[in-house]
């Protein structure tokens, strides 16, 4: 595979995209937009645009290239994608059918998260290899994750779509899902540019970080339960900052 990371990472190859997600929502939204079951309203356009320019965002032509470009390029791209769908999901102006779907997106390209480069701060998001998987540096699956490009661009694009002058929007419920997680989860903000700040969430009743917390989501708002018995929906979190944390469903 052609690749423009250290042989470091080269040597435990690449970890198997998570694709369980993105394949079920993918599916459901076609399926919905088909049908008009769903007409996007103009946050979700808006937010389905800038996704839809960073999947069909082609190669840049560099006059200095040298043998390692067109592979850090290749998952440079990629990594764009990626921060372009976390910024969408995270901003919160999307209906609960585009924040499932933009999620699905996120889990599927998060290798590329620090590939080629990660970001310029300590505290930013890190984001630890699947349950399962051993940890440590990897090389993104490249070749796979291009794979995903042409049908991924094929939904965005009809997402993205204007609609006749009129047309009254229409969203339907997305699917609400609970789960479990023993750990801690982490609430980061960026104040300036190239600067981060990361805070544990605690239960504001026991001062409990280490959970095994209770997720339950309904794309409009998470709640964590605490063993204590407590539940918060005052934990700040973003739904990438817990929904990456968790295994594929």
């Amino acid at each position: 595979m052609t690749s423009g990371h250290e042989t470091c990472g080269a040597a435990l190859g690449p970890r198997p995209l998570q694709t369980r997600a993105l394949t079920r929502e993918a599916g459901r939204a076609r399926q919905l937009l088909a049908a008009g079951q769903w007409r996007p309203a103009a946050a979700d356009s808006a937010a389905a645009a800038a996704v839809l320019d960073r999947l069909t965002a082609p190669l840049p032509a560099r006059r200095a290239a040298t043998a390692r470009t067109p592979g850090r390029e290749r998952d440079r791209r990629l990594q764009r994608l990626l921060r372009t769908t976390l910024h969408h999901l995270d901003a919160g102006a999307v209906s609960p059918p585009a924040a499932a779907l933009l999620a699905a997106v996120a889990r599927a390209f998060l290798p590329w998260h620090a590939a080629p480069n990660p970001p310029g701060a300590a505290a930013a998001p890190r984001y630890g290899p699947p349950p399962g998987t051993a940890a440590g540096p990897a090389v993104p699956p490249t070749e796979a994750g291009e794979a995903l490009l042409p049908d991924l661009a094929a939904t965005f694009a009809v997402l993205a779509s204007t609609r006749p002058p009129g047309t009254v929007p229409l969203t339907p419920p997305a699917e609400p899902w609970q789960a479990r997680y023993a750990g801690r989860f982490r609430r980061y903000a960026r104040p300036a540019p190239g600067v981060w700040t990361a805070e544990t969430v605690a239960c504001p009743a026991c001062g409990g970080k280490d959970g095994p917390w209770t997720v339950t989501c309904d794309w409009r708002l998470i709640s964590l339960g605490c063993p204590c018995g407590v539940i918060t929906h005052e934990h700040g979190l973003a739904f990438s900052e817990v929904w990456l944390l968790l295994p594929d469903r």
